[in-house]
């Protein structure tokens, strides 16, 4: 018999049922996915090129234009998660030998830099330390010493805590030139960001964060600027499945009929449809004012713990990812154990540049509540009078 040929058993793992224990996620993401959200991704399969399927992702291009507050034609979903969208964004916009100044204040700005070196750009990087941000003079400095394609800058740092302001980034890009490449990760939907008006020309996110749905797409949108650079491409993208050429073919950002171009994730789809739906019934400005008001709670609760804020500037505070310095006579893997074993309550010590400095604690989409400050609030409460080492 042909199973007599079958040297490699069964996995005793996938005999059992999957279990998964239920956390509050108040980490920097993903975060708690609503039942609306879990509903609309448990929904039958369609075949990816179903018109059913195509009005979906119709519905999904209006609600990015929506959330990203432009009217750009070309502004779809990456089928992949944030760091997806990041490497789209260079791979189709540099060619070998072009020049890029990269904004790095975290880990966003170093990973931005890698990739762009990994495709033969000239890189040159704009540094400060973590928990700062980038000033205007700071940016202008670098453009002109440089004479860059394309800035890359990062909206919400995670791994800092900090929100670069844009105001006049833009404006100042396109005067020396340059096209601006944002990082939104971590802050769409939870700080303001104006696309079009801040003239941003490349601007994505991702679906795991204040949109509360699964990660593995990512929302993505091009300026007419930033569309005509990719046209002027004498080599074609190096990568064929993130090549915005087929992408905004299948997207219907290009007035022709829509093929094939790979078999896209149609429930992770569904999910990001109904995160945006969400988002727009909501609104905005509302969602805007949540989360920092809600930032603002947390922040007040923690001082009076005696933590102390990394992030100085109290607008710099990115209203999603709160950081506060770890205490001394604490481990901070001691912390965030604590607060899984006892209250199953996820937070996250530093990432990159921050690690061993801080812990972050996340509030985004569904999760930035108020009853949820003071869940964790109570949770880090406990865990500062168990977890303090003795001193020897």
């Amino acid at each position: 018999m042909a199973t007599s040929l079958l040297r490699v058993p069964p996995p005793q793992g996938l005999l059992r049922p999957l279990a998964v224990p239920e956390r509050l996620l108040l980490g920097p993401g993903p975060s708690n996915v609503p039942p609306r959200i879990l509903a609309a991704g448990g929904q039958q399969l369609l075949g990816h090129m179903h018109p059913e399927v195509l009005q979906v992702m119709d519905e999904i291009k209006a609600g990015i234009q929506y959330a990203f507050q432009t009217q750009n034609r070309l502004t779809l979903a990456i089928s992949g998660t944030g760091h997806c969208a990041m490497e789209a964004a260079f791979l189709n916009l540099l060619e070998h030998g072009d020049t890029v100044l990269v904004a790095v204040n975290g880990i966003w700005g170093q990973r931005a830099a890698d990739i762009a070196k990994r495709l033969g750009a000239n890189v040159h990087e704009l540094l400060k330390p973590p928990g700062e941000y980038f000033a205007l003079w700071d940016i202008e400095e670098g453009l002109v010493r440089h004479k860059p394609s394309v800035l890359f800058i990062t909206h919400g740092e995670s791994s800092t805590g900090v929100l670069q302001p844009l105001e006049g980034l833009g404006k100042l890009c396109h005067r020396h030139g340059c096209l601006l490449l944002v990082d939104a990760v971590a802050s769409l939907g939870g700080a303001p960001i104006f696309m079009d008006q801040q003239e941003i020309d490349i601007l994505y996110t991702g679906s795991q964060k204040v949109l509360n749905a699964p990660p593995g797409s990512a929302p993505i949108s091009f300026s007419n600027q930033a569309r005509e650079k990719m046209l002027r491409r004498k080599t074609k993208p190096p990568s064929f499945y993130l090549d915005m050429g087929w992408l905004a073919n299948y997207w219907g950002c290009d007035g022709e009929p829509r093929r094939y171009h790979h078999t896209a994730p149609i429930n992770s789809f569904f999910s990001l449809r109904e995160g945006l739906a969400m988002l727009a019934e909501l609104g905005l400005e509302s969602s805007w004012e949540r989360h920092q008001a809600n930032c603002a709670q947390l922040c007040k609760g923690l001082r009076e713990l005696g933590l102390e804020l990394f992030v100085k500037e109290e607008k710099a505070r990115l209203p999603t990812i709160t950081t506060v310095r770890v205490p001394e006579g604490y481990d901070w893997k001691d912390i965030i154990a604590f607060l899984m074993d006892n209250h199953a309550i996820e937070i996250s010590g530093g990432l990159g540049p921050s690690v061993g400095k801080v812990l972050r604690i996340g509030l985004m989409g569904c999760n930035s509540t108020s009853g949820n400050v003071d869940r964790v609030l109570r949770a880090l409460r406990d865990a500062l009078g168990c977890c303090r080492r003795s001193r020897l």
